[in-house]
């Protein structure tokens, strides 16, 4: 057995020893459902346990956000001197209003803190690697709403990583799925009040704005290129039949495949938000309270390795859908670091984002797959830290992607 395999069976070791710590984590998390930006039972959860991980871990509690984290071990191996090799998983913990824990991020938290322990459980004892390795555990808050891993990649919390990774509950196991770009935007429309029987004519309606908005939205759609989406809401309405509305407000979301296509999407929904005004005597405003998420760029070379290593496991690969319309802030931090963000089945046929999946993310069942992604994550990282040559190309492949991006 070469010293890579050596490793690997290390790793698969080191998590299974930690099965029920882990288990007793991702439970705890969701047991208590917190939203984008409130978690703090989570980060305080999560900041426990590598603080009791044999004490080896350098732990940094509302690291830049209140409720971030990060978790660092090492570096070890490699000639005094040379740069060192950052390799950073990603933990979620952000619920969903209403419904919990119904995308998983529980078993997010727990994937990254397990392929984290891990792989120092394959480090801690090798002086012979290529270049000094580090592990870095980041707890990054909001994806659901606020966009957390924007704000850290503005604070500068991506600053000295140099590998991410992290995996996403789903319906079956992906290397890789084509993420789609977000943005949000909230539109507000100001009329004026007036009895709506007695002397309507006084009135300026908001809520005839937001309706020939919204049918507006609609009537675009079949303009649209296919892979665009619009979808949305209208959030306020009015407050009572008799009074002519003179407020409301809608929210939409807008995807495109690529982020650089965003920009015409929102020249395009602004028209008829803008179109909606005009018709009904209203002002408008039209702002974007949320980042933008990016698409994810794919990175050849790392899920040519997690899809070895995962077959390697008895993970099954399906044939992988031409389109996906999710979103996500990884998106973001894949732009600026080589990385790979994987999907993984935990025994369930329901889809995100219902009652179902909730109950699947916190059930016991879900804990094989969910270690078994985790080792994957950790022997696709071994794979790059032990060959100069894989991290050589790890890079090639993610600059070759920012290129195709920017034509």
């Amino acid at each position: 057995m070469d010293k890579q395999q050596q490793m690997k069976e290390t790793l698969q070791l080191g998590i299974d020893r930690c099965k029920d710590e882990l288990y007793s984590l991702s439970r705890d998390i969701w047991s208590r459902p917190e939203l984008a930006g409130d978690e703090t039972y989570a980060h305080d959860r999560l900041v426990h346990f590598f603080s009791q991980e044999d004490q080896t871990w350098t732990v940094q509690s509302h690291y830049k956000l209140p409720t971030a984290f990060r978790a660092s071990w090492g570096p070890v191996g490699g000639r005094e001197g040379d740069p060192v090799l950052n390799v950073a998983f990603l933990c979620e913990y952000d619920a969903l209003p209403g419904i919990g824990h119904a995308c998983g991020h529980n078993l997010i938290a727990e994937v990254g803190a397990a392929a984290a322990v891990g792989l120092r459980a394959a480090l801690e004892n090798q002086t012979e690697l290529p270049v000094p390795v580090k592990i870095t555990v980041l707890g990054t808050p909001a994806e659901e709403a606020i966009g957390g891993k924007i704000d850290l990649i503005k604070e500068g919390a991506f600053a000295d990583v140099d590998l991410v990774f992290m995996a996403h509950p789903a319906q079956q196991d992906a290397p890789f799925l084509p993420c789609v770009a977000l943005d949000e935007v909230s539109v507000k429309y100001l009329g004026k009040a007036s009895h709506a029987s007695a002397y309507p004519w006084e009135g300026v309606n908001a809520l005839d704005a937001a309706v020939l908005a919204y049918n507006n939205i609609s009537v675009l759609r079949q303009q649209l290129k296919p892979e665009w989406r619009l979808h949305g809401i209208i959030k306020h309405g009015g407050v009572k039949p008799n009074i002519i509305p003179a407020y409301t407000e809608l929210q939409f979301y807008l995807r495109t495949p690529l982020v650089k296509d965003l920009c015409d999407l929102k020249a395009k929904a602004e028209a008829c938000f803008r179109a909606a005004a005009v018709a009904t005597g209203c002002q408008v405003e039209i702002t974007y309270p949320s980042h933008a998420y990016y698409n994810i760029l794919p990175n050849a070379a790392l899920a040519n390795l997690y899809e070895h290593n995962g077959k390697a496991l008895g993970i099954e690969f399906p044939e992988q859908p031409a389109n996906f319309s999710g979103s996500t802030d990884f998106g973001n931090v894949s732009f600026i670091v080589p990385g790979i963000h994987p999907f993984f089945y935990i025994c369930t046929d329901a889809f995100n984002h219902t009652e179902e999946y909730t109950d699947a993310a916190g059930a016991e069942k879900a804990q094989l797959f969910t270690l078994r992604i985790a080792k994957t994550l950790a022997m696709t990282a071994v794979d790059v830290v032990c060959c100069p040559d894989l991290l050589r190309q790890v890079r090639e492949d993610f600059s070759l992607a920012k290129q195709k991006q920017e034509k």
